[in-house]
Parts: C-alpha cells; structure tokens; sequence
C-alpha cells in the first residue's frame, strides 16, 4: 500500500493563532501557505514570517497568498484551517469554499477545514458550505501587533489543540492532523466531543472584553467582576443544556505543559481582543464571546446584563478605535452594578 502524501496546510489568517501554529508546522518540515490581508500581508512577504518562541526568533520564508485565486486549482491533499476572527469567517468562507480542486470538486466539497478559533459559531457557519468540518478549541497563548511578527512565548509546549469533527466524532483525516501537530511543539488530543472543550473555553474567554476595555485583570475587584461574568456564562450553558469540561479537567490535561516564557522584546500585551484594539482594525469578537452568552440568556430566559454590557463596550471600544485598557476598573464595576440592578 502506498504511504499517504503529506498535507499542504493553508493558514487562513496568520495572525495570533495562525502564524504561531504555520510557522511551528513549517519547522517541523510541513508544506505551508500563509494567507494575509494589508500590512501584515506585504510583511510576510517581504522578510517572512517571524515567529519568536522561547528558543529565540525563527524567520520562515513561506507562500503568501490573500485568496485561492493565487494558488490555482487547491490540491486534494490540502487542509484549510481558518484562524481569522470569528467575525471575519463568512466572508473567509465565501472566498475559499468555492475554491476549485484539482480533479474536480470544490473545496466545501472535496476539503478538511479546520475552525481554529475563539467561541463556538464558526464551525456551525462552516458546516453550512463544507462537508468536512473540524472543531479545535485552541490553548495557544500568543500574540500579533506588530507586522510580520508573531510571539508565541510558551514551554515546553506551543499550546494545546484539541481536535474533532464537527457536530460530533473522530477519523483518519482528524488523526493524521492531529499526528502532524504533535511533531510541531504541540499536544493535539483527537476528542469525539471537541464541542465541550470549545464551550470551556468559551467561558474563560469571557474574561477577554474585561482586558480589553479595563486591562489585565488583577486585583479583587476585577477578579470578582470576571467571575460574575463567569457565572451568567455557566448558567446560560446550563439552561441550554450544554455540556463543557471542568476546570479540573483542563487543569489536569494542560498541567504546566504550556508556560509563559519572557521573550526578550516580546511583551505579552494581553490576549486576542486586547490585541484586535491594539492594532486597531475596527472589529473584536465580543459578539461570539459575550454575546453568545447573551445569546442564550435571551434563548432560555437567564439575565446576562454583564456579558450584554461588555459586548456593547467592547464594540464600542474597537468602532472608535480607544485604547485598550483605558476604562477604569472602578468604572467598569460601577456600570456593571448599573446593569444587573437593571436586570432586577
């Protein structure tokens, strides 16, 4: 029997996410494709990809492309993995899914894509124009500000990926990623139920509008704000009867497999949507965030006045272009007592 030809992956935004686990899957010697948008498009370009991790700053000088028209017809073997913001996704999925196949077919026919992403509406989006899709709930801490310039400061692994199809189970394709990940600095657990680590997540992530309007949160007041916030999320899953994995669970999976590491000229910044103020694009993701909390809350009949409130500032925040960080965390409290009293 003849040995199966290694995947191409197409990295469909390199931002944060993607350009960390492109450029690890390009170390390890896989056929990559960077696919990028404005500045950052021209920067890979120009000078590649550079990745800094803890063993120093990798340059990786791969294929950059803004579409499929640039590659011709896709190749049977490719694998697309969308790392774009959730809000960016269907205009992704427009573009790529029609994507012509050598042989015949289109990509949402004939491909795998991969929803390397924050929240949970992707895949369901996805799911709508390709046959093959897989979810990854994504543990990777890193960070995009700079053009070109990626930072993915963690040891001794890059992150943790959990893979799995979407709406539910396992099989050949999702191992055979799964296989390649794992040589590229990552652990990559194949799950028949992905969703429940993706709706864990989803809930930690609530956290990410807290740090972007208020900065890192740190202290008593913020840390009791985060877990009200945190708690409408639980109740909102709960009701909608929606199961995720424990915070045990993931404590016992992750244990200190991924461990922030000072890179020398890499601060850390702050998470996803501190980055998407910070480079000022215009969007965040709050609406896949927070307000799918809000979204479920209005579903079910559970008062979200919290994650309503900060998906209306994170909005606010990214529209008007404010600084990240900039609203004072006794201010947030003092709206955030405002709205639930609101509620009743």
């Amino acid at each position: 029997m003849c040995e199966a030809r290694p995947m191409r992956y197409i990295i469909i935004g390199a931002g944060a996410v993607g350009g960390a686990v492109g450029g690890r899957l390009a170390e390890a010697g896989q056929e990559v494709v960077l696919v990028g948008r404005g500045p950052h498009r021209a920067a890979l370009a120009e000078g590649g990809l550079r990745l800094r991790v803890p063993e120093g700053e990798l340059t990786l000088r791969l294929p950059v492309v803004a579409g499929p028209g640039e590659l011709g017809p896709l190749r049977a073997d490719d694998v697309l993995v969308l790392a774009v913001k959730t809000q960016d996704s269907e205009a992704a999925l427009q573009t790529w899914g029609p994507a012509p196949v050598e042989g015949g077919g289109t990509a949402a026919e004939r491909l795998p894509l991969l929803c390397a992403q924050n929240g949970v509406e992707s895949r369901r989006l996805a799911l709508r124009r390709f046959r093959q899709v897989y979810g990854v709930c994504v543990w990777l801490p890193s960070t995009h500000v700079e053009a070109g310039v990626v930072s993915a400061p963690c040891a001794p692994l890059t992150g943790i990926l959990h893979l799995g199809r979407h709406p539910h189970g396992t099989d050949d394709t999702v191992r055979r990623i799964a296989a390649d990940l794992e040589k590229a600095h990552f652990e990559a657990p194949v799950v028949p139920d992905v969703a429940r680590w993706q709706y864990a997540k989803l809930l930690s992530n609530l956290g990410n509008a807290v740090e972007a309007v208020s900065g890192p949160v740190d202290g008593p007041v913020a840390e009791a704000l985060l877990a009200r916030v945190r708690a409408e999320g639980t109740a909102a899953l709960d009701a909608a009867g929606i199961g995720y994995v424990s915070a045990e669970e993931q404590r016992a999976v992750r244990g200190d497999k991924v461990t922030l590491v000072p890179l020398d000229g890499a601060p850390r910044g702050g998470g996803s949507s501190w980055q998407s103020l910070s480079r000022g694009v215009g969007t965040i993701e709050a609406d896949y965030l927070n307000g799918e909390i809000a979204l479920l809350g209005r579903l079910h009949g559970v008062p979200t006045p919290l994650n309503e409130l900060l998906q209306h500032l994170a909005n606010t925040f990214a529209r008007e272009r404010r600084v990240p960080g900039s609203l004072p965390v006794a201010e947030l409290v003092r709206l955030a007592e405002e709205a639930e009293a609101a509620a009743g």
